[in-house]
């Protein structure tokens, strides 16, 4: 989330990808807000390849060039080092980026080749969030599982399952406090 209150504050560099619908110039209404966070919880999904994509795209050739994607990554070292991590070489992150997608020409990465890849929604965490980026790299064993089990659940589907949990939690919390009988029972989870 350290990525959306960054672009909401931001003006007009945020509406690149999808100019906002909102009447306050420069600010994000519902909609907009709704189509960034379906956009940054599922990146491989094609509304979220297409929004990221624009958002590299400095050029707007359709392309990804190395040093547009390079400019993105600066940042992301930034963060590294802010936070003690070992910060990563770029020139080893565009190899990795290279493998994952496979393009048609290693100069470049088109959105035709990001589509038909399913790790591309990993290639814009890389580029712009760090903590699904440590995430992709250390692979928890227990997200592997998961996936596995249910391969047909997307990046969202993980994502409102995981907050919808997680809000459910804090409201049993606040019933205990108000002195609520009510004791949280997983089997009243959703079923997704």
């Amino acid at each position: 989330m350290q990525l959306f209150f960054g672009l909401v504050n931001a003006s007009t560099s945020c509406q690149v990808p999808r100019k906002f619908t909102s009447k306050v110039v420069g600010k994000m209404g519902y909609e907009d807000f709704v189509h960034f966070i379906l956009s940054e919880e599922d990146k491989s999904s094609e509304p979220g390849l297409e929004y990221w994509f624009k958002c590299i795209d400095l050029d707007g050739n359709g392309l990804l060039t190395p040093n547009e994607m390079q400019f993105f990554y600066e940042e992301q070292l930034h963060r590294m080092e802010c936070m003690a991590q070992e910060p990563v070489l770029f020139e080893d992150i565009l190899c990795q980026i290279i493998d994952m997608i496979g393009p048609e020409n290693e100069g470049y990465i088109t959105l035709r080749d990001l589509k038909g890849c399913r790790l591309s929604g990993n290639v814009f965490n890389i580029l712009f969030n760090l903590n699904k980026f440590i995430a992709f790299e250390s692979r928890d064993p227990f997200l592997i599982r998961q996936e596995r089990e249910n391969p047909t659940l997307t990046e969202w589907d993980r994502f409102a399952h995981r907050e919808y949990i997680r809000l459910s939690m804090e409201e049993d919390v606040e019933d205990a406090s108000n002195g609520s009988g009510d004791i949280w029972d997983e089997s009243l989870e959703a079923p997704f």
